[in-house]
């Protein structure tokens, strides 16, 4: 009788409870010891050695129980892994089709001892597909709850945890003041407001002594300590905690911890950072402009910042949603990215459009005498088109699938020949659906209402998609495909994802219906949820 050799492995997400005598690792192995046991007769036996992985999350493969157990699979010293529930081993449909991959190499398998079936028939790999697919939602809702949980607490100014900034100290869901730390706070405050220069105030702190907070890392040595530096610098001064604030995706709320900065301190050094920023190295900034600087805001208002990139020798501006710069763009998928030019010439056409219409005197000038609205509208008439009526902008507000330009009330009623209060609101505000077509890397802005184009690209992918879904329910490894397709794994677990979708999302990719943002890198980045509701919901917010 062949022997089968079988390795129990055991794997809690929380430390909760481990610290007990008897605990969940425990009862999984008793109950894989006793599935074991009575499976003698077919020649299984226990190997001796442990595998578990105590408060560590099943949603990856990085564990060191689960790493040296594949170890001993590889080298063939391994037949049978037993597991109490398919869940223990991972919660996710890609890593499980890896996992699956080193065992079929092997000529090894795993069984759960919770969850009977048999994996050598189209049924049994269904079954089990569908297990999968279970977990990996369940995991996921958890860290939605999680992520949820965190807004909420933060939305009514809550510490949250995390790394204390400078100047604090944690006082459980709140902060209270470090003076010490403090007045090094409130000293790089005062050094960047009398010169305005993050190089310059870094060298006045280094002269004044100041250090950054010394820490103590979990293997006991100490960091920190060190004079600032500009980076350090820029995130102490940008930080809204110390005007009592907490930041949180983009948005700011009302902290419940005490400020170390006065509010007016706060605004003073903030508005010096952002001319600061638009202002390019070299002297650039005299040959490349930027004169929306400061004007633009998306949604979650925050403050669209210049940026640029040079190609061959071919400079191209942009203005970028702050947090894309401060922070990674796979957390941020909704931040944007526009092209500079493109943008302003397009806000140019609407001010130039709204000036040469015959209703914006009437609207400026209400109840004005018929030859001060005719004054009103031949001065429009006349006055220069160009990219000079940028600075008459004081605000433009994106947002999905529209724009919002708010004029400068002190220059319109220049060019109109009346005083500022003469002007009504109505009139300086110009709204105007946007759309933004992306082809690659070139984006393409549009004004007006957007007209259905079916994406080819995503329609391809969705077909491809499905057809390899059917692939793997029938038996086909990742790796498998992979190589059929002459493509690489990793793209074949991104792609596969969108045979996921909702009916009704279908419908409207092969219609074009779809917006204007659902295309198959955005699908990629941000994942599809497995839940269709969950889907149209996200999806309606582009």
């Amino acid at each position: 009788m062949r022997r089968i050799r079988c390795a129990i492995y055991t794997r809690k997400s929380s430390e909760s409870g481990l610290e007990q005598d008897f605990n969940s690792l425990d009862a999984q192995r008793e109950a894989c010891e006793a599935y074991i046991a009575s499976q003698t007769h077919e020649g299984w036996i226990l190997c001796p050695d442990r595998y578990e992985d105590g408060g560590i999350s099943g949603g990856h493969l990085d564990r060191p129980a689960l790493r040296r157990l594949m170890q001993e699979v590889e080298a063939r010293r391994i037949d049978q892994i037993v597991v109490y529930k398919i869940d223990r081993l991972t919660r996710s449909l890609a890593d499980f089709a890896k996992l699956v991959e080193t065992l079929d190499a092997a000529e090894a398998s795993f069984v759960s001892v919770t969850q009977s079936f048999n994996t050598g028939t189209s049924m049994g790999r269904l079954t089990l597909n569908v297990l999968l697919s279970f977990a990996q939602f369940e995991r996921e809702v958890t860290a939605e709850r999680i992520r949820d949980k965190i807004a909420a607490s933060k939305q009514k100014g809550l510490w949250m945890g995390g790394l204390v900034p400078l100047g604090y100290q944690a006082e459980g869901r709140s902060l209270k003041i470090d003076e010490t730390e403090a007045a090094t706070v409130r000293m790089l405050y005062k050094l960047y407001q009398q010169h305005g220069c993050l190089r310059e105030t870094r060298l006045q702190a280094a002269a004044l002594g100041l250090r950054s907070r010394v820490r103590e890392r979990a293997d006991g040595r100490a960091v920190g300590g060190l004079p600032f530096s500009r980076g350090h610098l820029y995130h102490i001064l940008r930080n809204p905690v110390y005007v009592g604030r907490i930041r949180h995706k983009g948005r700011i709320y009302d902290g419940l911890h005490p400020a170390i900065i006065a509010p007016v301190v706060w605004e003073d050094v903030q508005r010096k950072l952002q001319d600061q920023a638009g202002k390019a190295r070299g002297g650039a900034r005299k040959t490349a402009p930027s004169p929306l600087i400061g004007k633009l805001f998306d949604e979650t208002g925050d403050r669209l910042t210049p940026s640029h990139s040079t190609r061959k020798g071919r400079r191209s501006r942009y203005y970028v949603s702050h947090r894309l710069i401060t922070g990674r763009s796979k957390d941020h998928p909704d931040g944007w990215r526009l092209p500079a030019e493109p943008l302003e010439r397009v806000l140019v056409d609407l001010i130039d459009a709204h000036l040469s219409s015959p209703r914006t005197a009437a609207l400026l000038l209400r109840d004005q005498s018929a030859a001060r609205l005719a004054s009103a509208s031949e001065k429009f008439a006349q006055s220069m088109p160009g990219a000079g009526r940028l600075a008459w902008i004081e605000r433009v507000d994106l947002r999905p699938g529209a724009l919002i330009i708010e004029l400068r009330r002190e220059s319109i009623a220049a060019l109109a020949g009346c005083a500022c209060e003469d002007l009504q609101s109505d009139g300086l505000q110009i709204s105007s659906p946007f759309q933004m077509r992306r082809r690659g890397v070139e984006v393409k802005l549009h004004l007006g209402e957007e007209t259905k184009a079916v994406d080819l690209t995503l329609v391809r992918n969705v077909v491809t998609a499905k057809s390899w879904l059917k692939r793997i329910i029938a038996g086909q490894s990742v790796a498998e495909i992979a190589g059929a397709e002459n493509t690489s794994r990793r793209r074949v677990q991104d792609v596969i994802d969108l045979a996921l979708l909702a009916p009704s999302v279908l419908e409207a990719i092969a219609t074009g219906a779809q917006p204007a943002g659902l295309t198959t890198d955005y699908l990629i980045k941000t994942g599809v949820p497995p839940v269709w509701a969950n889907q149209i919901q996200k999806f309606a917010d582009l």
